[in-house]
């Protein structure tokens, strides 16, 4: 396999983990990625039949490059927002000051795009 299709692979497969809202394989995921260097700009757009999917992976892909201080995909800026508004945190349905923080403070690439999580979300000690 090719290391863009592996690439891309990953990418969707951290997408999907954040739409099953399953924490654990995401920051999984995310320290696995993070372990490839990759050159964020150079990300292929991912094949997803759920344009849920393609959203959080650019929200996602445009977070990381952010974080690794790199340039997105040029993709990226063609992916608008969800129709409704996720939390990537099931608990901030029932959690109003949660759901605030969230609303408020999600990581900019996500909140544009109406994924909504806590402002640290990913971050790693």
């Amino acid at each position: 396999m090719h290391l863009l299709d592996n690439e891309n692979l990953m990418l969707v497969q951290l997408a999907q983990a954040a739409l099953e809202r399953d924490h654990l394989k995401l920051r999984s995921l995310v320290q696995d990625f993070s372990r490839e260097k990759i050159n964020y700009s150079q990300l292929p757009r991912p094949i997803a039949s759920d344009i849920r999917l393609l959203v959080i992976s650019a929200a996602l892909t445009e977070l990381l490059a952010q974080r690794n201080n790199q340039t997105p995909p040029a993709w990226t800026k063609e992916i608008g927002a969800l129709k409704e508004p996720f939390f990537l945190l099931e608990s901030a349905a029932t959690m109003k000051r949660l759901r605030t923080l969230c609303e408020t403070q999600s990581p900019e690439p996500m909140r544009k795009r109406l994924l909504y999580a806590p402002p640290h979300f990913l971050e790693f000690a």
